[in-house]
């Protein structure tokens, strides 16, 4: 993880002088915005393969099918405000209804392709690579781009026959990142065995303060074969239940400060990213409310392993019981 003094720079000059990542983001085409100093640097985090970097906060865009005008440009928002401050990775699927659609729509419009790291998913149901190869061509035209920062093999459906596709689009330079997906604690066995076998650049996995089974199965394998990991469900889900619903009316602990935290957003995203085998976590985020308290996050102190061990001692004690 980066210090203070190795952060990303591309994109904070767009920022610094807003009131706020929703002010720079509604102000951007009026030309507006009162001058103020910059929030501050992200913390970024490398892909081991390369070496690339970035922010460890991303986007994960579930719910980016919006049914009314408004709902579109909240989420424009939103899109223009993750790389203005410095983020890059936007999570996709063809299964997540109009989201590939959409977002390359507003990310042709507002033209920040270029800072955007663009992930999608690809499946071949009973191993039928044909309809992967399909998928992921449809991918690419919905999300109106030549090249796909990361492809992932989505709940490991189809890996037979998808591998050596991806491979070969890889070495084309149409794919420039593979890896693979599960959101079940069910598959996280299997997913061990494939980082095993394969030369991932990736994978995406579930985890949160609540949900640790990951950090035991599976990051000891992603930190020896040097595995980029991506976090869906940083805040829970339906298996483990929303971690907001759990801390309602609940304040924050005194040690919150300590990190810099402040939200349980920000508790949870930092318990999160501070974990040494995490690359990025992708939660979802429809306002821009909820991209700058999530973006703070990734600012400022991260837990330490003592503090992390505290945190998990906290919310058993307080949550668990």
């Amino acid at each position: 993880m980066t210090g203070r003094r190795e952060v990303i720079k591309v994109g904070l000059a767009a920022l610094a002088g807003a009131a706020s990542v929703g002010s720079w983001a509604a102000d951007k085409d009026k030309g507006k915005g009162e001058p103020r100093p910059s929030l501050g640097p992200l913390t970024t985090k490398a892909i081991p393969s390369t070496g690339e970097r970035l922010a460890v906060v991303g986007l994960g865009t579930n719910n980016y099918s919006p049914t009314t005008d408004e709902e579109r440009s909240a989420r424009r928002e939103v899109v223009a405000g993750l790389t203005a401050a410095g983020a890059s990775v936007i999570d996709t699927a063809p299964a997540y209804r109009q989201s590939e659609e959409t977002l390359g729509e507003l990310i042709a419009d507002i033209g920040n392709r270029k800072q955007a790291f663009v992930a999608t998913k690809v499946t071949a149901d009973n191993g039928n690579l044909a309809q992967g190869v399909a998928m992921i061509e449809e991918s690419k035209r919905r999300l109106k781009t030549d090249v796909l920062d990361l492809v992932q093999i989505h709940s490991l459906n189809g890996i037979d026959v998808l591998f050596p596709h991806l491979f070969d689009l890889k070495k084309k330079g149409q794919v420039r990142y593979v890896g693979v997906t599960t959101s079940s604690g069910s598959q996280h066995a299997a997913l061990v065995e494939v980082m095993k076998a394969q030369p991932l650049d990736f994978i995406q996995v579930d985890y949160s303060l609540a949900n640790r089974a990951a950090a035991e199965a599976v990051f000891p394998v992603a930190l020896e074969k040097r595995v980029a990991v991506l976090i869906n469900l940083p805040f829970g889900g339906r298996r483990d239940g929303n971690l907001f619903r759990r801390v309602a009316n609940a304040e924050l602990p005194e040690w919150a400060g300590e990190i810099g935290a402040k939200s349980w957003g920000q508790v949870f995203l930092k318990y999160v990213v501070s974990h040494p085998a995490v690359t990025v976590a992708i939660p979802g985020m429809t306002r821009l409310e909820h991209l700058e308290d999530n973006l703070g996050a990734a600012r400022g102190r991260m837990p330490d392993a003592s503090m992390r061990t505290r945190m998990e001692k906290y919310w058993d004690q307080r949550f668990e019981s």
